[in-house]
Parts: structure tokens; sequence; C-alpha cells
């Protein structure tokens, strides 16, 4: 099968590209970008000798024409502009913006500071959470690629949520992330000299990624209310941990919790729930799909304590929409995406 990147000269799109090109079905047609027409070795150093392919300009008929999926890569504002086009040819769309992410549209424009799709568009996309969600994807033919914090934060939380073991009223997420997670472009707060030895709190309680978490969350639990959500900048190039507080409404240990996840995903070969006592660090799923969750019940407190880790820009990003691509195609999830966590 062929496939088209658009937005390839970002962090996203790179790490599509390096995906794709080991996958054992899908081959990579053309790549595009709104910049200069470049081959894409001028703008990735690392893939000089590897391909002679150049960004193109987007013309949906023309990528459709030659193309069965197409990622969009794109920033927020970007893809909600690019999708309208795309979704008249037919075209498989994987969207890794936030823009199709909500489905009320008023949300959206409040947190993203964008026009909003057209609501039948919104209508249409399937949320490509892979383990919660594959159903849905496997008849999907326009996919909502989740964003990464909601990722780690949701595959944490989604048992207890699921189960009503916790407090809908009291979820709490402190989550940090590496500097790949901010992009490409460039900013003062992302040069060497600020981010190095420094660690920063930022859009306190205002991250476009709450109203993605609490939409999902309130589908699996309607009683969950406004959750608890901030975010910190980690001097580390890429992963994201999120450290999960939670009251549970009942006396349970962290063996049974441990057994319970385990149940869970005993099907989703890219979760990997610790042993009791065994909390993962981000290092531990670099450059991989996997996300690694560690839990611990404090009996003082009955609070639970969860820990979820993922590469931001392999299960938070590329990594699940190609995971979201296989499904939606019939293929094995882990098709292309067997990669072991880069170590150390």
């Amino acid at each position: 099968m062929k496939v088209s990147i658009i937005g390839t000269t970002g962090y996203g799109g790179g790490e599509l590209y390096r995906i794709l090109h080991h996958h054992p079905v899908f081959n990579i047609q053309s790549v595009h970008t709104t910049r200069d027409e470049i081959p894409l070795y001028e703008e990735f150093p690392h893939l000089n000798g590897i391909t002679d392919l150049k960004l193109e300009h987007i013309d949906a008929e023309e990528i459709a024409k030659h193309s069965d999926i197409v990622f969009l890569a794109a920033p927020s504002g970007v893809s909600s502009k690019l999708v309208p086009a795309f979704s008249e040819t037919g075209i498989q769309i994987i969207d890794l913006s936030g823009d199709l992410r909500l489905t009320n549209g008023q949300e959206y424009k409040k947190w993203y500071k964008h026009e909003p799709v057209e609501s039948n568009l919104l209508e249409q996309a399937v949320y490509g959470l892979s383990e919660w969600n594959k159903e849905k994807i496997m008849d999907a033919k326009l996919i909502a690629n989740p964003g990464c914090y909601p990722t780690a934060t949701l595959l944490g939380l989604a048992p207890v949520v699921k189960e009503g073991l916790i407090d809908p009223d009291i979820i709490i997420i402190d989550a940090k992330s590496g500097a790949s997670g901010a992009g490409r472009a460039i900013s003062k707060k992302l040069l060497f000299s600020e981010i190095n030895e420094n660690f920063r709190i930022y859009k306190v309680n205002e991250h476009q990624h709450i109203p993605e978490i609490q939409q999902q969350l309130n589908l699996w639990n309607r009683g969950v209310s406004p959750i608890t959500f901030n975010t910190h900048l980690l001097p580390i190039t890429r992963g994201i941990m999120a450290t999960i507080y939670v009251k549970l409404t009942d006396n349970l240990h962290s063996e049974r919790l441990l057994e319970l996840y385990n149940e869970q995903y005993l099907h989703s070969p890219f979760v990997r729930v610790r042993s009791s006592g065994n909390f993962p660090s981000v290092k531990e799923v670099a450059g991989s799909n996997y996300c690694d969750i560690g839990l611990h019940v404090d009996e003082r407190t009955g609070r639970l304590t969860i820990v979820s880790v993922i590469d931001n820009l392999m299960k938070g990003a590329a990594g699940q929409a190609v995971q979201n691509a296989n499904l939606m195609n019939g293929l094995d999830e882990t098709a292309g995406l067997e990669f072991i966590p880069m170590y150390p």
C-alpha cells in the first residue's frame, strides 16, 4: 500500500518517515510541505543517502490518485484546512494534529484558538486511542490521532475509570515532556541555555489537551468531574511521564489493581504493566511504541498513584498513527512497529 506524509519537516513527520521506511506493507509514495520544494535530506540531513524523495506541495486530488493513505502531520489549524479536500477523494486520512479530536467545535475554538472543522467531519472522525477503540478504528476512513499527553494519561487511567474504582471528583495529573513535544518551531524557551539544567511548568491549568482527556474520560464514566492537569518541560529530547493521583472508592491493594491492569491490557502488545514496586522511566520506552505503566496504592491515604510513560514522538504521535493505519487495513497492529527501546 502506498502512503503520503504531509508535514514531513516537523519531528512527527520525520518520525513517520523513519517508521514507514521499514514497514513491511506500507510504501512511502510522496512527502509534502507548505514550504520550499527541496530534497528531504536537506531538511533532515540524517536521511542523506537513504532517500531521494523531494518535498512537494500539497494537491489532495493528485495525492489521492497515487496513495491509499495520507498522514497529516501538520500543525493544528493547518490540518483543519486540508481535511475537507482529502475527505472528498476517498483516501484514508490519519490526522496527527488536534483539529479532529474534540467533537464540540466551539470547545476546539476555545482551547486551540482556530476555527473548527465542519461538524460533519468531526462526526466522521474516530478517536484513535488504539487499545480502547479498535473496532471503530478498523472500520474508519478518518482518524483523529490522540495527543501525546492524552495517550499516556488515558492509558494509565482507563482500567480504574471504566470499572468505577475511583472517586470521579478527584483526578490529578502531573505530566512532564521532553523538548521535542514542542515541535521544531524556534522559541526562546527551547534554547539550550534556557532548557538545560532547568525544569519549567507551563500552560498552568490551560493546556489544550485538557478537554481531550476530559472528553474521553466522560465517555468511559459520565460522573468524572473536571480534572486537574498540568505540564512541565524536561531538559531531555523525547519522552513523557504522567504521574496520576486518584482516590479509590474501596479498600483495594496494589496487587489486585495490578491484576486488573494485566487483564485489561492482556491483548495490547504495546502496553507493558510493571510488577509490584517497579516503576517505569522515560528512557525505558525511548524510540519505541510502548506505554509502560506502574502503580501503587498508599494504604495510609487510600490514594492510587499511576505512573505512565511513553515516547511522545512514537506512541504519542507517529507510532500510534501507524498502529491505527495497521488496524484500519486489517494488518497486525504491531507491523513495522516492533522497535526495541533505545537504551541507554
